[in-house]
């Protein structure tokens, strides 16, 4: 099933602003909060649809990657938006409910702490990015690059709890093991019944007695991993990927961070790329262009051997369709531009000189331009439109 467009989910134009589309999804995130919908699947999927949209359209990169290039900008099977959990949902809610949390954290038992496990609080490990280079030849194909990253990693003699040994957990007495604690206040309405995160456990129901000596009991160390990512054809210079999961390891045995891949292209030797296009210059001699002949010219995909037609003029553009780069997550692919330059030797000798002398005087090189060929940037402009 295809999705739904970000801002008809939020119910925003494409030019509203931050606060317009923090407003929106405040709205939803109310509406439809798995608390005050007990049970309610679709209302629980709408909540995530909404998340999904906010985390997009509240960033101002990947807002600008979703205009350009829709769900498949960077989050095309890498994570992003639709890898989103219940812990990433309620993460945000610190920015579009001013630093409290969610609007429920209070009166329906604590949010994010309340999702599975009895309230505990899941630690989450930081994102890590990193900048992988690629050939035209791999942007134009799509290629799997395996990485080595240097990260945070779990521990392997504790399997990241950060306890010497099984029998080193120990429940917590403040709030047995639930997490959180309640608290009840007296207000002029009455008494109002609040949750929050555990002060001696900092939300995890357990403490340790005996700590790993490997991790100090952290859960996790410096270590080294090898990732193999996935790049789909057609990705661009400064466009960001991400991985969900394949960042930092969090603390015992947390949610890892999301690992973010920037493009970058390395230069071709021969090629440009001008969007989807490829430009090549070509440079024949002038009795080739006036003879005509045929020729290798390089693209992405290797050489092909094209037909030059007798005067053919400086400036022409000769197009190889589908020769290009393909759009990200589509059928469509660009073409090769190729431009003809004139070569003119520099030096002659005698009989040469001569030769051309004897030529020179003829109609037939005399420049004589075609009115109704169009003019070199006219025919780039049209192919660029």
């Amino acid at each position: 099933m295809a999705k739904r467009d970000y801002y008809d989910i939020l119910g925003v134009s494409k030019n509203a602003e931050a606060d317009e589309i923090k407003k929106a999804y405040r709205k939803l995130a109310i509406k439809f909060h798995p608390d005050k919908n007990p049970d309610d699947h679709t209302a629980e999927d709408k909540f995530k649809e909404a998340a999904e949209a906010y985390e997009t359209l509240s960033n101002p990169e990947k807002r600008q990657r979703y205009n350009q290039f829709g769900h498949a900008g960077s989050q095309q099977g890498y994570g992003g938006g639709g890898g989103m959990n219940m812990d990433d949902i309620f993460s945000q809610f610190g920015d579009v409910f001013g630093g409290g949390g969610s609007p429920f954290d209070s009166f329906f038992g604590g949010g994010q702490q309340s999702r599975g496990g009895g309230g505990r609080r899941a630690n989450r490990g930081t994102n890590l990015r990193i900048k992988v280079k690629l050939s035209l030849e791999e942007i134009a194909n799509g290629v799997e690059k395996k990485i080595k990253v240097t990260k945070q990693i779990n521990c392997n003699t504790c399997d990241g709890t950060g306890a010497k040994d099984k029998s080193s957990f120990q429940t917590c007495k403040t709030c047995n093991g639930q997490g959180a604690v309640n608290r009840v206040t007296n207000t002029i309405l009455g008494q109002m019944q609040t949750r929050a995160t555990c002060p001696s456990c900092n939300g995890e129901g357990s403490t340790i007695t005996s700590k790993c000596s490997s991790c100090n009991g952290e859960g996790i160390v410096r270590g080294e991993e090898t990732i193999s990512i996935n790049i789909p054809a057609g990705v661009s210079e400064g466009m960001q990927l991400s991985m969900s999961g394949k960042g930092n390891a969090a603390a015992r045995g947390g949610v890892a961070g999301d690992l973010i891949i920037l493009i970058e292209e390395t230069p071709h030797e021969t090629l440009k790329r001008e969007g989807v296009n490829v430009i090549y210059d070509l440079h024949v001699s002038f009795i080739d262009a006036t003879l005509g002949t045929s020729i290798e010219v390089p693209t992405i995909d290797g050489k092909v051997r094209i037909k030059l037609e007798p005067g053919t003029q400086g400036g022409k553009i000769l197009r190889l369709k589908g020769k290009g780069i393909p759009e990200v997550n589509s059928y469509h692919r660009g073409d090769q531009l190729i431009q003809v330059n004139i070569w003119t030797p520099k030096t002659l000798n005698n009989d040469e000189r001569a030769l051309l002398e004897k030529l020179k005087d003829s109609n037939n090189f005399k420049p004589n331009p075609d009115k109704s060929e169009k003019s070199f940037f006219d025919r780039m402009k049209e192919y660029f439109e």
